[in-house]
């Protein structure tokens, strides 16, 4: 047996409670809601993803053209930042430029 924060005894089953409360817990902790509204207006998501992903030397000039045009460019960047995303072309801006950046907000 378990202990909950209030010392009652659990099985190995969670007790979640209401699912109205998770359900707005879980929204604030992954608002996806708001995530997918600028993502689906992104410029990106209606072109070759193939861009925005190239190999190791590969160029990455097109998907950063494609990022000048885009109207959540600013979106993009700040969630790349906060999730970490380690590959790609987000906001306009490489992994390396990605890094740099978060250095320089240090």
């Amino acid at each position: 047996m378990r202990l909950d924060t209030s010392g009652r005894e659990r099985g190995h089953v969670m007790d979640w409670g209401h699912p109205e409360e998770e359900l707005g817990v879980l929204t604030e902790l992954f608002d996806v809601s708001e995530e997918q509204e600028w993502q689906e207006r992104a410029l990106c998501a209606q072109t070759d993803p193939e861009a925005f992903f190239p190999e190791k030397g590969g160029s990455t000039r097109e998907a950063k053209r494609i990022c000048q045009g885009c109207e959540v460019r600013a979106d993009c960047l700040e969630y790349a930042l906060a999730h970490d995303e380690r590959f790609g072309i987000w906001g306009g801006l490489s992994e390396r430029e990605r890094r740099k950046l978060k250095k320089r907000a240090v």
